[in-house]
C-alpha cells in the first residue's frame, strides 16, 4: 500500500468518494468547496486507489479538520484508514496543528476513538446522517 498527497482533488478522489459516499451510502452532497483547500490523500494497491481522505485549515474554528475519509469496501479492516488518518496527521502536524478535528458519522465513532479521538459537542446531522464532532492532540 502506499500513499500519495495532492493539493488539488485528484480523479482517484473522485473516484474513491463516488463510490463509498454516493454509490455505497447515497449522500448527494459530496463534493464542495472545501475541496479546493484540502490536501487529498489517497491510498493505492499497486496502480488503484482504494482509500481517500482529506485535510484542511478551517479559519473560523482555527483548527485543521480530517474528513471524507473513504475506503473501497473490499479493503476494509485491512488497516487502510488507520494509515490514511495517521498520514493526515504527520502531514496536518508539520503544518502547525497540535490539534485536529473530524465529524464522524456515528456509525464510524468507534473506528476514531481506536485512533486515539474523543467526542466532543452533540450529535447533529449531515444529509440525514447522524454525525459527531471529535478532536485528537498531535
Amino acid at each position: 500500500m502506499t500513499l500519495k498527497s495532492y493539493d488539488t482533488l485528484p480523479d482517484e478522489s473522485v473516484f474513491v468518494r463516488t463510490d463509498v459516499f454516493v454509490e455505497e451510502q447515497g449522500f448527494k452532497e459530496e463534493f464542495d468547496d472545501i475541496d479546493d483547500i484540502s490536501t487529498h490523500i489517497v491510498a493505492f494497491d499497486l496502480d488503484k486507489p482504494v482509500g481517500n481522505v482529506r485535510f484542511f485549515f478551517d479559519r473560523n474554528k482555527g483548527k485543521y479538520i480530517i474528513g471524507r475519509l473513504a475506503v473501497l469496501k473490499n479493503y476494509r479492516s485491512f488497516g487502510v484508514g488507520a494509515m490514511l488518518i495517521k498520514e493526515a496527521e504527520r502531514l496536518a502536524k508539520e503544518k502547525g496543528a497540535s490539534e485536529i478535528c473530524l465529524h464522524s458519522q456515528v456509525q464510524a465513532k468507534q473506528f476514531y476513538i481506536k485512533q486515539g479521538y474523543t467526542e466532543f459537542g452533540e450529535q447533529d446531522f449531515d444529509e440525514d446522517c447522524p454525525h459527531q464532532w471529535m478532536k485528537k492532540n498531535l
